[in-house]
């Protein structure tokens, strides 16, 4: 016992220099400009519906917002945004960012504070970055099935969820900015769906990203976690998964599903798929990561104790993988001494840090 908490002792102290050695570099070289070789935009995946009927344009093409025809149209929709850049000299494998539930590519772009966020701290490592707008929501926002867009307010709700702290009060200390500004412009990249999520719908779209562009890495946050691990189902061109707090749908194998955990205000349930299907998760190299605040025993507060959950069903699952022969790590940071981080850890104030973490993965892992 003695002698492996000399080694954690060991490797968090080597740990620390790496990162603190490489954060050096990086803050002396943020004001170099960033040389971009190619970017675009483009939409992926998708459907298109028609009404019956025929167009005629002299008695249906005057545009009438009220009372709009479409007999005889077609809708396009259902389709995912992409935005990419690729720095000069580039490495080989592009990182594909998914944000979570509520966000949009926004989540990995400049911080709420003004900081860089994942898309420029990946490029000024060469990697070539893929930013997406899932169907039914921001840039992919033409859905072909309605959808009710609320107005009711919820800013103290995700405040907790996204344990910055608890009504209106931060945690202490947090990694989250606390002036207002960030605040604010933190609550402003929340963002609503304009149709019903449907995951047979966003994993083909992905999975289309990725016939599209080749063989890459796919780094998911939150609600794309889960829906990370069935368009690597779909897709083999998927090449390593990174995922920042998977809160649901973890994929077990037929007859080896754990029991549901419950937490204050739901349940959490493991997705039961064909063990051939579930063996596909262990041919590519996967990692979690975790922040802070989150409880090891059931708790009041709603927003931590779905984390709780989370968290727990998360280490079943790296369990189950990696004992089918799959290479799954799971980081709880906290327990590396990394402390204070949010639900968002690639925006929080030590981002820095986080994306070293990352890039040493990908490094090991060969994925650079």
């Amino acid at each position: 016992m003695i002698r492996n908490t000399v080694k954690r002792q060991l490797f968090t102290l080597f740990l620390t220099l790496t990162i603190g050695v490489s954060l050096y570099a990086q803050n002396t070289n943020k004001s170099k400009p960033i040389v971009i070789e190619d970017q675009g935009s483009f939409t992926v995946g998708g459907t298109v519906i028609k009404e019956s009927g025929t167009f005629d344009p002299i008695k249906h093409g005057a545009f009438n917002p009220a009372d709009q025809v479409s007999e005889g149209q077609t809708l396009h929709g259902d389709h995912a945004y992409v935005f990419y850049q690729v720095p000069k000299k580039a490495k080989k494998l592009p990182l594909v960012f998914w944000h979570g539930y509520g966000q949009y590519s926004k989540t990995w772009e400049t911080t709420p504070d003004g900081r860089e966020g994942f898309q420029n701290i990946f490029l000024r490592k060469k990697y070539p970055v893929y930013l997406i707008d899932q169907p039914r929501r921001g840039r992919a926002a033409r859905s072909t099935v309605p959808g009710v867009i609320s107005a009711k307010p919820d800013d103290q709700l995700w405040f907790g969820i996204f344990r910055l702290g608890t009504s209106s009060e931060f945690y202490p200390n947090v990694q989250f900015p606390k002036d207002p500004k960030a605040l604010d412009q933190f609550f402003r990249q929340i963002t609503p769906d304009t149709g019903p999520i449907d995951f047979e719908v966003n994993t083909e779209a992905i999975s289309a990203l990725f016939d599209k562009i080749g063989d890459g890495i796919l780094v998911t946050h939150s609600h794309s976690g889960g829906q990370g691990w069935l368009t690597a189902l779909k897709n083999s061109n998927i090449k390593g998964i990174v995922s920042y707090e998977p809160g649901s749908n973890f994929l077990f194998p037929e007859g080896n599903v754990p029991d549901p955990i419950s937490y204050v205000g739901g349940t959490l349930r493991a997705l039961e798929v064909p063990q051939e299907d579930f063996l596909r998760l262990t041919k590519i190299p996967i990692i979690i990561y975790y922040g802070d605040f989150i409880p090891t025993e059931p708790v009041e507060n709603p927003g931590q104790e779905q984390w709780r959950a989370a968290l727990s069903m998360a280490k079943l699952w790296r369990d189950a993988v990696n004992q089918a022969g799959g290479d799954v790590t799971l980081i709880h940071l906290p327990e590396i001494g990394i402390k204070g981080n949010t639900h968002f850890p690639f925006s929080d104030l030590n981002n820095l840090e986080i994306a070293e973490l990352m890039a040493e993965w990908l490094k090991e892992k060969r994925l650079d």
